[in-house]
């Protein structure tokens, strides 16, 4: 069951953007929080840690501290050219205990 998930997850990020989503301001979608930053395995990368803040999922992202890219479309968006972004991998966050209640105050 989870693993569908994440496939189906997975081949939706492969998919091109339908033409509504590409219209949306970039500045205006929501935002995950960045949680850590590490050093990557090749000089010049980082991996960094976020956080998606409705859901908890964790996603690592690994890419190089710079990349080349046009300059923004009136709606915020850029093109990178091939093989220029890393990748990324999510997984669920920790989750909370079942019927777990905070402690009652004396």
């Amino acid at each position: 069951m989870v693993t569908n998930r994440f496939l189906i997850a997975a081949v939706a990020l492969l998919a091109p953007l339908p033409a509504a989503a590409q219209q949306t301001e970039w500045a205006k979608l929501p935002k995950m929080q960045l949680e850590r930053q590490f050093a990557g395995p090749l000089q010049d990368t980082i991996i960094q840690r976020w956080r998606d803040p409705v859901d908890g999922m964790l996603c690592y992202i690994y890419l190089p501290i710079t990349a080349a890219h046009t300059p923004p479309t009136p709606t915020g968006y850029v093109q990178y050219g091939a093989n220029t972004i890393g990748s990324v991998s999510c997984m669920p966050g920790p989750l909370k205990a079942a019927g777990a209640a905070t402690p009652a105050r004396p």
